[in-house]
Formats: structure tokens, C-alpha cells, sequence
């Protein structure tokens, strides 16, 4: 996985309550196995004005301005529903690193941050001056000082310390295993002869 330490970005705001995993990605797509490839399908049934991929003008991710976003700023309680990762999958591969919600789907919570995006949780008040925002304006996550730096203000965020250090050193679970591999060699090798 990629470190995640300072990050710059623009902002799309698409402010909607309660899009689950099926608006996300809906579940037709499920059937692919490889994480690239998602970002096509990404709010399909939103992006598009049919199944031949004619783009909606007036859906926001359409717009020329804010083709190139890479924060979003959501409504509260997003990628609610089933605990399908590949909606995670298709956010990175559209190009989101960062997801700034009211709340969020507990498993899909987990998903973004498994698959090396940030979610960060702000109130209303906040979400709402980040997406008066041009499309242009430069926004910058520190995730090691926990702060959202923007032309509308400085905002600081939570988040749990052990996802902190997976993020910042760019470690998964397998990651984190590997952290401990000469510990885990020298019980292999040093247990009784009857446990092999």
C-alpha cells in the first residue's frame, strides 16, 4: 500500500445523504476480481444516461471542472448497505484518496482505509464551506498532524491511531505481519519438534 502522508487535492461535492455501496457501485459490476477498472462504473446509474455510457451534463463528476477531483465531500451516512469492498475499490480507481463525510457505512469505513484512501468525518457547518470550494481551489490533508488545510479554514479530523500508522507507512495487514517476520522465523524454527 501506498504512504499516505500529506495529500493535495480539488474537491467535488456531490452533498447527498445515505448512498450506499449499490449507488457507489452497483452490484452488476461485482463480478470483476481485479481492483482496476471500478472507476468506469463509478456512480453509474448517476454518471449516465443509459448502458452505453452517455454521460448526464448535468451529473457533477461530469462537468469538465471537476473531472480531475480527487477529494470528495459527501453527505452523512456514506456507503451505508452491504459490505461490498469492490465500491471502495472503484472510489481509488476513479481517483478519490480522500472522502469527507457526516459518517459512514461502518464496514466501508474499513474498506477505504484498507485500500489506502483517507475517510474523514466533519460536521455539517464544515462539509458545507469545503463544498463552496471552487473547482480549482487547493486543498491539502496532513494526516499526521490530523488537519484539513483550505482556503475556507483549517479543519482538524480524528482518527484511530493504528489506522494512522498503517496509513502513514504505507503498511496492510500483511504489512504489519511482515513487521514481525524474524519473530515469527525464530518460533517457527525454536518450537518442539512435535508441533512440526
Amino acid at each position: 500500500m501506498e504512504k499516505f502522508t500529506i495529500y493535495k487535492g480539488t474537491t467535488v461535492p456531490l452533498m447527498n445523504d445515505n448512498i450506499d455501496t449499490d449507488q457507489i457501485l452497483p452490484k452488476q459490476f461485482l463480478k470483476l476480481i481485479d481492483k482496476k477498472g471500478f472507476g468506469k462504473y463509478l456512480m453509474y446509474a448517476w454518471r449516465y444516461l443509459d448502458d452505453q455510457y452517455t454521460e448526464d451534463p448535468d451529473f457533477i463528476f461530469n462537468k469538465p471542472e471537476y473531472r480531475k477531483a480527487t477529494i470528495l465531500i459527501t453527505g452523512d451516512n456514506f456507503g451505508a448497505g452491504s459490505s461490498r469492498e469492490h465500491a471502495a475499490w472503484a472510489l481509488a480507481d476513479y481517483g478519490f484518496k480522500v472522502v469527507i463525510a457526516g459518517s459512514f457505512g461502518d464496514i466501508h469505513y474499513n474498506n477505504e482505509l484498507n485500500n489506502g484512501m483517507l475517510p474523514i468525518v466533519q460536521p455539517l457547518e464544515v462539509r458545507q464551506q469545503l463544498a463552496s470550494l471552487k473547482p480549482t481551489d487547493p486543498v491539502t490533508v496532513d494526516l499526521e498532524e490530523q488537519k484539513i488545510i483550505s482556503p475556507v479554514g483549517e479543519f482538524r479530523f480524528e482518527i484511530d491511531q493504528d489506522w494512522k500508522h498503517k496509513l502513514l507507512n504505507g503498511l496492510d495487514d500483511i504489512g504489519i505481519t511482515l513487521q514481525y517476520e524474524d519473530l515469527i522465523a525464530s518460533y517457527e524454527k525454536n518450537r518442539p519438534a512435535y508441533w512440526q
